[in-house]
């Protein structure tokens, strides 16, 4: 079994904020795949699809982004996923928005969710999907990742949807994260 998570924050204030961009990249995986967010568990929204013959878990933690690990770990442990089966689809201010970035292992760069994996993985060394959301240029950090993408924004940000679903179709397929960084890096 693969594991799919998508970093985001639980509330309808949050929805399609540019901080809740793992939460639309697997909530538009899940609807590819004619599946739902119907079962709870161990702080999080679960889905199950088949994806070529594998069988993938869809998660999104309830537990707000800083504390994504607290939800992921227990689940790992669970359905007894191996490190080697989990990705992780989260936002990065650092790429342009319409960019996505495949990365096999690093620090958390800032970013609060990614930390609490690493603290509660025990690890830096998992799969991620970064999707791009640009750096804020007139606000700041906190209010500009809360926002939404504006109308010039939201077309290049559906195409990098796309691209990371298509992605994580391939990263379930056993394309290895080098292949997948040089194709879609």
């Amino acid at each position: 079994m693969k594991m799919i998570v998508g970093l985001g924050n639980i509330g309808t204030q949050y929805d399609e904020t540019r901080h809740n961009t793992g939460f639309m990249v697997v909530d538009r995986l899940a609807g590819l795949y004619h599946t739902t967010f119907s079962k709870h568990q161990m702080e999080a929204s679960l889905a199950t699809t088949q994806i070529n013959g594998e069988k993938v878990l869809l998660v999104k933690p309830s537990t707000y982004m800083n504390e994504s690990g607290r939800a992921v770990r227990p689940l790992m442990d669970y359905y007894k996923i191996d490190i080697k089966d989990l990705i992780v689809v989260y936002d990065d201010m650092d790429l342009p928005v319409g960019k996505i970035r495949f990365r096999q292992k690093g620090a958390a760069g800032g970013h609060n969710g990614i930390k609490s994996l690493i603290v509660h993985l025990k690890t830096q060394d998992f799969d991620r999907l970064k999707v791009g959301t640009d750096h804020p240029q007139k606000t700041t950090v906190v209010n500009y990742v809360l926002s939404k993408f504006t109308a010039t924004q939201q077309p290049l940000f559906d195409e990098s949807v796309d691209q990371a679903i298509k992605g994580l179709e391939d990263w379930v397929h056993g394309m290895t994260i080098a292949d997948l960084m040089n194709k879609y890096n």
